[in-house]
C-alpha cells in the first residue's frame, strides 16, 4: 500500500510522514533521497538523522539511496516475498487502518523530488541517462511493494514559472511524477501549514470516471 504525502517547503509533511509511521509500524526504514553538496546540507542531513533517532515508538534503519530507489525497492520485495516476512499483528491480509501493527518495517521515503533532481542534474552531464526510464521503473517499483510505503514529495507547481529551461523542465516532471506516483497510491495527503487533508476523500469524480 503506497501512501503519497505531497506539500511545499517547510509545510510539515515530513514531519506528519514520521507520525503516519509510527502509527502503524514499530520499526521504520527512511530512504533518504538526498544528496550533501555542501556544508549546509551535510547538516541538516545530519541532524535529521539525529532526530529519528529520538523518536519513540519507532525505531529508525537510514538508508541513502540518491539515484537508484526503484531497484532498492524491487529488491527489498523479492526479498520480503522469498523469507516470508511481510506479516501483519493481527493477522489481516493487508493494513486496513493506522491501528494495525506492523510486524514488518514501514518504509518511508523522503523524498521523491530530490531523487527527480539527482536524475535530472545526472541526465544533464550523461546524455545516455534516460529520465522517462527510470521514472517507469521507479512507479512499477511502487505499484509492487508489499507493505505500506510512504511516499514525501514536494508541490512546486505553485509558484512563479521558473526563468531557465532546467527550472521549467523540473517544475513540468516533478508535476508528472507526482501525478503518476498519486495513481498507483491508495491514500495521497496534502500538508499544508502542518495540517495534513486526505485528498482522496474528497475528491470530485466525473461521472464517466466512477
Amino acid at each position: 500500500m503506497a501512501v503519497l504525502i505531497t506539500g511545499g517547503a517547510r509545510s510539515g509533511k515530513s514531519a506528519f510522514a514520521e507520525r503516519y509511521a509510527r502509527s502503524i509500524g514499530k520499526e521504520g526504514i527512511y530512504v533518504a533521497t538526498g544528496q550533501a553538496f555542501d556544508d549546509e546540507m551535510a547538516d541538516r542531513i545530519r541532524q535529521h538523522r539525529l532526530d529519528r533517532e529520538k523518536q519513540a515508538g519507532i525505531t529508525w534503519t537510514t538508508v541513502e539511496e540518491p539515484f537508484k530507489l526503484a531497484e532498492w525497492l524491487q529488491a527489498y520485495t523479492d526479498n520480503s516475498h522469498s523469507n516470508g516476512s511481510l506479516q501483519l499483528e493481527p493477522h489481516h491480509s493487508r493494513p486496513n487502518s493506522i491501528s494495525d501493527k506492523l510486524r514488518g518495517p514501514v518504509v518511508l521515503v523522503d523524498c521523491l523530488t530530490l531523487w527527480l533532481t539527482n536524475h535530472l542534474l545526472r541526465e544533464e552531464e550523461d546524455p545516455s541517462v534516460q529520465l522517462s526510464v527510470e521514472i517507469d521503473k521507479l512507479i512499477a517499483a511502487i505499484s509492487a511493494f508489499p507493505l505500506p510505503l510512504l511516499l514525501v514529495t514536494n508541490e512546486v507547481g505553485d509558484g512563479i514559472v521558473p526563468s531557465y529551461p532546467l527550472g521549467r523542465r523540473f517544475r513540468d516532471e516533478a508535476g508528472r511524477l507526482n501525478q503518476r506516483a498519486a495513481a498507483v497510491s491508495e491514500r495521497v495527503f496534502l500538508v499544508t501549514s502542518g495540517i495534513p487533508v486526505d485528498l482522496r476523500s474528497i475528491a470530485f469524480r466525473i461521472e464517466e470516471d466512477i
